[in-house]
C-alpha cells in the first residue's frame, strides 16, 4: 500500500522551517495529544506526510524546509458542540451528567458538575415529591444563582397526578431547567412547565422562566416538543389557573423545548436505536420544524446513549450533535445516590451484560428498560412477572406452581401479605389505585408485580443485603465501553470523581477529533492516535 501525500497545491508553495516535525507513528501518537497548539501538516517532496509544531510558515518563495499544506488551530473540548449551548446553560462545556432516577443523580452529583461549568440534572423519577422538595431546597441554596443545574419530570402515564405534583413544585421553586423524560406524548404537566412563567422582554422577545430540554428517541415525540404547545392543553391549564392568559398566548410562538436530547441506546427507559440511524433523522426533523414555525432563535439537538468513551463522545460531535448527555456511566461516581454493591457490580460489566426488562411506572404498557443482566437476576423474574400477568386474570387465578415460585423465588413471603403491604402504599399515594384493585383483580396482580419492580431499584441504591439477586441497575452497553476504556487508569475502581468522568471523556473525544482531523489531511495517522488514556485533570 502507497504511502498517502497530499494533493499538488496549486501556486507558489509555502514551506514551514523550525520547530520540530513528526513522520513516524509514535511521533504522530504524541502530536494528535497537544490539541491546544496549532498543527502544521508539512512533507518533503515525495515523501509522507508529517506533523509539525512551533517553527514558521514561509510564503515568500524560498525552499528551505518542508513543504507545507495546512495549519489546523487549536481545538478545545468547550469548541467540540454548540457554542449556543454554554452562552444558555452557563456551562464551560457542550455537556449534560443525565438524570438518573431515584436520586442516583444526587444533589452531591450535580453539585460538583455545576461547580466544574457544566450542566447536570437531578434525578427526580420515582421518589416522592418532599423528597424532591428537600433535594430542590438544598441545591437552590447551595448553588444559588448558578443556572446550570436541573431537575428532570419523568412522564407517569400510570400516575398523572404524581407528575402533575412535581410539575407544580418545580414551578414554584423555579428550578431554572427541567428536562422531560420517557414521554410518549405531551401532557399538561409537561407544558406548564414549558409555559409557566413566559414573557416578552423589552425589545418583545419571548422570553422562558425556565430552561426545557426534552429526552426522547422518536420522531414523532419530537415533532410534538419541536411545536408550539397545542391549543387544548393550552385550554386547559388556563381554566384551571395553572397558566395566565398572556403565558397561554405566548406559549403558542415557542416549542415546548429548545434542546432536544436524542436518546440512543441507553439505560432505563429506551428504544435501544442506533444512534447514527435516529440523530440525523431527529437533526432534519428539526430544521423542517424551525422554518415552519418561524422561530427566532436556534433549537439545538444533543446526543445521550451508548456514550462510555472518547469515540462514541467524539462520533456524536461528528455526527452534529449539539451536545452530549451521559447516565450509566455516572453511576460508578463517587457522588452517585447508588450503593458500592451496585456500583461493583457495574464495575465489572461488558458491553453485553444488559437486557431489556418490564418498566415499573408503565407495567401493563408493556414498556421495558434496559438494565444490568451480570450478577442480577432481576431481569428474568420481572419478565416472569410480565409474562405472568398477560395471562392469568387475577392472583387467584395462577396456577399452584407459579404461584410457589413467586412466593419462594421472587418475593420470599405469601402474596397475600405483599398485597397487604402494597396496600399500604397506594392508600397513603393514590387511594384511587385501591378502588381499581378492587374492582379488577387483573389489576390488583398488577400492583403486586409492580411492587416487586419498584422496590428493585430501592434495593440496589440502598444496596440492601439479601436482596443482591433482585437489584435493578439501569444500565446501558456504555458502561461496558467505560470499563474497557479506564482499566488501569486514574478513573479505575468503583468511585471516580463525576467531574473527572466528564472532563477525561470530553479531553479524549477532542483528541479522537484531532487524529481524525490530521487523517483527513492524508496524514497516516497511527491507531495509537485515537487511543486517549485517562488522567487526573482540572
Amino acid at each position: 500500500m502507497s504511502t498517502p501525500t497530499h494533493p499538488p497545491r496549486s501556486g507558489a508553495p509555502a514551506h514551514w522551517t523550525g520547530g520540530t516535525a513528526s513522520f513516524d507513528s509514535a511521533g504522530l501518537a504524541a502530536a494528535t495529544r497537544r490539541t491546544r497548539e496549532h498543527l502544521h501538516v508539512v512533507g518533503a517532496d515525495g515523501g509522507p506526510l508529517g506533523v509539525a509544531t512551533g517553527g514558521l510558515v514561509r510564503h515568500d518563495g524560498g525552499t528551505d524546509g518542508l513543504h507545507w499544506h495546512g495549519t489546523l488551530p487549536p481545538l478545545y473540548p468547550e469548541w467540540l458542540g454548540d457554542r449556543g449551548f454554554g452562552e444558555t446553560h452557563g456551562t464551560r462545556y457542550p455537556y449534560i451528567a443525565g438524570e438518573m432516577a431515584r436520586g442516583i443523580s444526587s444533589v452531591e452529583l450535580v453539585t460538583a458538575m455545576a461547580e466544574a461549568g457544566l450542566l447536570s440534572l437531578y434525578g427526580a423519577g420515582g421518589l416522592a415529591p418532599a423528597t424532591v422538595e428537600q433535594a430542590v431546597d438544598r441545591l437552590s441554596g447551595t448553588l444559588r444563582q448558578r443556572p446550570n443545574w436541573g431537575v428532570n419530570l419523568l412522564h407517569s402515564p400510570l400516575e398523572p397526578a404524581a407528575e402533575e405534583r412535581t410539575a407544580a413544585l418545580l414551578v414554584a421553586r423555579r428550578v431554572p431547567c427541567v428536562s422531560l423524560s420517557a414521554y410518549l406524548r405531551l401532557t399538561p404537566a409537561a407544558v406548564r412547565v414549558a409555559a409557566a412563567g413566559l414573557r416578552r422582554d423589552g425589545s418583545g422577545r419571548v422570553v422562558r422562566a425556565r430552561r426545557v430540554i426534552a429526552k426522547l428517541s422518536r420522531p414523532e415525540v419530537a415533532r410534538e416538543f419541536l411545536s408550539p404547545a397545542p391549543p387544548a392543553l393550552l385550554r386547559a391549564l388556563l381554566e384551571r389557573g395553572e397558566l395566565t392568559a398572556e403565558e397561554a398566548e405566548l406559549a403558542s410562538l415557542v416549542p415546548i423545548a429548545e434542546d432536544l436530547t436524542v436518546e440512543s441506546d441507553s439505560g432505563g427507559h429506551t428504544d435501544n436505536r442506533p444512534l447514527g440511524a435516529i440523530l440525523p433523522v431527529v437533526r432534519a426533523l428539526r430544521d423542517r420544524l424551525v422554518a415552519e414555525h418561524g422561530y427566532d432563535r436556534p433549537v439545538r439537538v444533543g446526543a445521550a446513549g451508548g456514550l462510555g468513551s472518547p469515540e462514541a463522545v467524539a462520533a456524536a460531535f461528528a455526527a452534529g450533535a449539539d451536545y452530549v448527555v451521559t447516565g450509566t456511566v455516572n453511576q460508578l461516581a463517587a457522588e452517585a445516590g447508588t450503593s458500592d454493591r451496585a456500583r461493583r457490580l457495574l464495575a465489572g460489566a461488558g458491553v453485553a451484560d444488559v437486557a431489556m426488562a418490564p418498566a415499573a411506572d408503565m407495567f401493563e404498557m408493556g414498556v421495558r428498560v434496559q438494565v444490568l443482566s451480570r450478577g442480577t437476576l432481576f431481569a428474568a423474574r420481572a419478565d416472569l412477572l410480565y409474562r405472568l400477568w398477560r395471562e392469568h386474570d387475577g392472583l387467584e387465578r395462577l396456577p399452584a406452581a407459579a404461584r410457589r415460585q413467586l412466593e419462594t423465588e421472587v418475593f420470599g413471603e405469601p402474596l397475600e401479605t405483599v398485597w397487604e403491604r402494597t396496600r399500604t402504599f397506594w392508600a397513603d399515594r393514590d387511594p384511587a389505585e385501591l378502588d381499581r384493585a378492587e374492582a379488577d383483580p387483573k389489576h390488583r396482580m398488577a400492583l403486586v408485580f409492580r411492587s416487586y419492580l419498584g422496590q428493585s431499584s430501592g434495593w440496589a441504591t440502598g444496596g440492601v443485603p439479601g436482596r443482591d439477586a433482585d437489584y435493578q441497575i439501569w444500565c446501558g452497553p456504555a458502561v461496558g465501553a467505560f470499563n474497557d476504556w479506564r482499566a488501569g487508569s486514574v478513573l479505575d475502581g468503583e468511585r471516580p470523581p463525576a467531574v473527572q468522568i466528564a472532563l477525561n471523556l470530553l479531553e479524549g473525544a477532542t483528541v479522537v477529533t484531532r487524529a481524525q482531523q490530521l487523517r483527513s489531511f492524508g496524514v497516516p495517522v497511527p491507531p495509537a492516535a485515537f487511543r486517549y488514556v485517562p488522567r487526573q485533570l482540572g
